[in-house]
């Protein structure tokens, strides 16, 4: 039988024709084979002066630019094409080869391939070097093309198989066989296969000699080809059935041709409907895919609907053939080939099916490493053998991937499947080295979040496969040589020495690490790790160790820190400070302003009444004592009045300053007062505790005005009422240590609690005994009615004040004047005792 491309094969020694093959997908296969050149052709190529120098020089560039460059595909491609248009078949050949090793070919390439040696073949050796190319073309896509050329070639140049004889007949029947497999289920192309299979059983048939038994086997046998091509649905399934009435016809089983169901059996007839309402069910996907103006993403969009159709109808023969159908027309989509690896996993588990998709999915899309470590997996599932799984592993980190996470994903993969295999009697030196090939490769280029990922499993597999506490150790050492400013190390090594009780080497390795400075605020939580782990494994004398050790560190650290939001924000620092330090006095600024006045106004004040006679008698010691406690009132003064000044903002005098800006006023209007706060917080660790509503505009940190210490108190400022709101139902929520408490800030409401309770302790004053119908006076009338000779005394301490100005216990308005000259004569004698002092 002769091929169907035996006319268009050139001659033995003729120069193949040339290639248009563009480096696309597989699809090219599907279209009519490379015309020869024709003269016009010829004389194109006569007429340009040099073109045979240039495809020279265009040859070598491409053969340098692939020795620096072996994964470009289009090199390859536009090489391949200018050695075959020059006739040198052991180059081109060498270019072939060398392409296949990194890539697949399309169908189309492999028919250029098989009919260049064709056309130089001679003898069985070159028989079965072009078989093996088949093979190798049939393996890599789905092409009834491709198959075909195949059956064609076996049928004519195989001896065994053109002679007829037993082991012709099995190979034959048996390559049939697997291209029915392969694509018999191709709803639109499938028939050619089953029309060549039966075509060839005919033949046999005619050339059958006059046994009978022989002769009926054979009509049997083309028989079940017809009952089994019509099971299937096929685009032309009604003709195939008009053939079969007509071959039945022939050989006499039926008599009635022009009814279309008369006289098929129906077991037949059963299958013939059935298929034929599944082919009606998939017209509108197979009209949508042979329309050749829609677009790859369209074209994948209608497989991937298709697909699922397919799968819905529970047939894995049919899912797979679609699938292949799908990666021959789009062979670099992943979507693809990850959906197809998937299903076979799922439903098939045929390791022979599994290794060669896995195969082609990663030649085609080298780039996606989910494919090899599902490879990977699929090996292991089906029990590849060690060298196997090695081989493919080290194929894959020669890749390239977008991310060197991928690559980590594939070490530890490699890991996962040599850990599960350790019963099986693998060395655990295999692990280790494949650890040291991840650090060594990965190490330079790797995250924080991955690097320690892979060193603590790597510890981890020391310790409970290795049975080696020195080299987990030594993993975290060495760690530490590349990593030590890392915090997350140093914890994930304490953990490890924790877990196994070793409880000295963990306080060893925080004696190491807590005076380390860590990004963040790792410095302070490693301080406070240190002191909850001798809480929970130490003694009380490794806890006071570890206190003593700590408080001057975390002293460092925060006024470190306090320098540092200095520098960063100038204008910020001074206004904290300000509130840290001199809040309350800014928030009872208008009643400062009536108690404490400057000395100068205090030096201006209305001169003394005269006094009375009864008072003459210690006026002079009076007035000595009066000097002494102005000079204390003057100098107590001052530091009032820089108090106020640095509160209001005024000068000494009253004269506000032309160079200074007026300081800013809160109204608290979206203002949260909190409460409780830990003392070790700060700012930053406040705006952290709201960062989860936003909306934080300021944050005002009340500070001993000496020690510079947290008070525990803030306002929160916020932009606008909901996020106020938000703020105050985090009230009594955990932040660090403490349940803080959050409520609104109003500022009106404390001022006038403020002065309830200072006019209650006013009251409190009050004289108890005496006429109960005289009102007391006003602090500002007792001011300026009081002598300039008599001191006022403030406050409750009178230990340095002379006992004249102290109001006797229990002295009341109502005492006689005796007793009150007795109680002022007593006084005199405490006078005269400092004088003489």
């Amino acid at each position: 039988m002769a091929t169907p491309m035996e006319e268009d094969l050139p001659e033995a020694g003729a120069a193949p024709p040339p290639s248009d093959v563009a480096g696309g997908g597989a699809e090219d296969g599907e279209k009519p084979a490379d015309r020869p050149p024709s003269d016009a052709d010829s004389d194109s190529s006569d007429s340009d002066d040099g073109g045979d120098g240039g495809d020279e020089l265009r040859i070598q560039a491409l053969e340098r630019a692939l020795q620096e460059q072996p994964l470009d595909y289009d090199s390859h491609v536009q090489f391949i094409q200018l050695l075959r248009k020059s006739g040198n078949i052991e180059k081109l050949r060498a270019a072939r080869e060398e392409m296949n090793k990194y890539f697949p070919l399309t169908p189309k390439m492999w028919q250029e391939w098989a009919k260049d040696e064709i056309s130089l073949s001679s003898g069985r050796g070159s028989f079965d070097d072009i078989e093996k190319l088949y093979e190798c073309g049939v393996q890599e896509y789905l092409s009834i093309k491709l198959w075909r050329d195949y059956l064609d070639y076996v049928e004519e140049h195989d001896q065994s198989v053109s002679q007829c004889t037993q082991s012709g007949l099995s190979k034959m029947r048996d390559l049939y066989e697997r291209a029915i497999t392969a694509g018999g289920l191709h709803v639109t192309e499938g028939s050619k296969l089953w029309e060549a299979y039966r075509e060839y059983e005919m033949a046999i048939l005619t050339m059958s000699d006059g046994n009978d038994e022989e002769k009926a086997k054979q009509v049997q046998r083309i028989r079940v080809l017809f009952h089994r091509q019509l099971s299937v649905p096929l685009a032309d399934i009604e003709s195939t059935l008009a053939e079969y009435k007509s071959w039945e016809a022939e050989e006499g089983s039926t008599k009635d041709q022009d009814s279309q169901f008369e006289d098929v059996p129906p077991n037949v007839l059963s299958a013939y409907k059935k298929a034929s309402e599944m082919y009606n069910a998939r017209k509108q996907y197979e009209d949508q895919l042979s329309d050749t103006t829609e677009s790859e993403i369209n074209k994948l969009q209608v497989f991937l609907k298709y697909i699922k159709f397919e799968e819905s109808c529970g047939d894995p023969a049919r899912v797979q053939v679609l699938y292949e159908r799908a990666v021959s027309e789009l062979p670099v989509s992943s979507d693809l080939w990850m959906g197809y690896t998937s299903y076979l996993d799922r439903a098939l588990k045929v390791p022979a099916i599994l290794k060669s998709v896995y195969h082609r999915a990663t030649r085609n899309c080298t780039w996606i490493s989910d494919l090899w470590v599902r490879y990977l997996l699929s090996l292991e599932r089906i029990h590849a053998s060690e060298d196997e799984l090695r081989h493919v592993f080290e194929h894959a980190i020669q890749c390239s991937f977008p991310s060197m996470k991928e690559y980590l994903d594939i070490y530890l993969t490699r890991v996962d499947s040599l850990r599960r295999r350790m019963p099986a009697g693998l060395d655990f030196e295999v692990i280790r080295q494949t650890f040291v090939g991840a650090a060594e490769f990965l190490s330079p280029q790797l995250g924080t979040e991955e690097l320690l990922l892979l060193h603590a499993y790597w510890a981890k597999l020391e310790c409970n496969i290795g049975k080696d506490l020195a080299a987990a150790r030594g993993v975290w050492e060495n760690t530490i040589k590349k990593s030590g400013s890392v915090l997350e190390v140093w914890q994930h090594y304490i953990s490890m020495e924790t877990e196994m009780g070793h409880i000295h080497e963990a306080r060893s390795l925080y004696k190491r690490c807590y005076s380390k400075k860590f990004a963040g605020s790792g410095s302070e939580a490693i301080c406070h790790a240190w002191i909850r782990f001798e809480r929970e494994h130490g003694t009380l004398d490794d806890y006071d160790l570890a206190i003593k050790k700590v408080t001057p560190r975390l002293k460092e650290l925060m006024m470190f820190k306090a320098q540092q939001e200095a520098k960063s924000d100038p204008s910020s620092a001074p206004k904290e400070t300000s509130y840290a330090n001199d809040s309350s006095q800014k928030r009872k600024a208008s009643k400062m302003t009536s108690k404490v006045q400057p000395p100068a106004k205090k030096r201006k004040d209305v001169p003394p009444k005269k006094m009375a006679p009864s008072d003459v008698h210690g006026s002079k010691d009076q007035s000595t004592n009066s000097d002494l406690q102005e000079a204390g009132e003057v100098s107590r003064g001052k530091a009032e009045a820089s108090m106020e000044m640095k509160a209001e903002g005024v000068n000494q005098g009253g004269n506000t300053s032309s160079n200074q800006p007026k300081p800013h006023v809160y109204r608290d209007k979206c203002t949260a007062y909190v409460s409780n706060i830990d003392f070790t917080a700060t700012e930053v660790d406040i705006r952290h505790f709201f960062s989860d509503i936003g909306g934080v505009t300021d944050i005002r940190l009340l500070r001993d005005r000496f020690t510079k210490k947290s008070r525990g108190l803030a306002y929160v400022d916020f932009s606008d009422k909901e996020h106020l709101e938000a703020a105050i139902r985090k009230n009594k929520q955990k932040f660090l240590s403490k349940k803080v408490s959050v409520a609104y800030s109003d500022p009106s409401k404390s001022k006038k609690n403020r002065e309830a309770g200072i006019a209650s302790k006013g009251q409190d004053k009050l004289p108890s005994g005496g006429d109960h119908d005289e009102k007391a006076p006003a602090d500002g009338s007792s001011e300026k009615e009081m002598p300039k000779g008599d001191t006022k005394m403030t406050g409750k301490s009178t230990l340095f004040a002379p006992r004249s100005v102290i109001k006797p216990l229990g002295w009341n308005k109502s005492d006689k004047p005796d007793v009150v000259a007795e109680e002022l004569k007593s006084n005199d004698d405490f006078r005269n005792l400092l004088l003489k002092k």
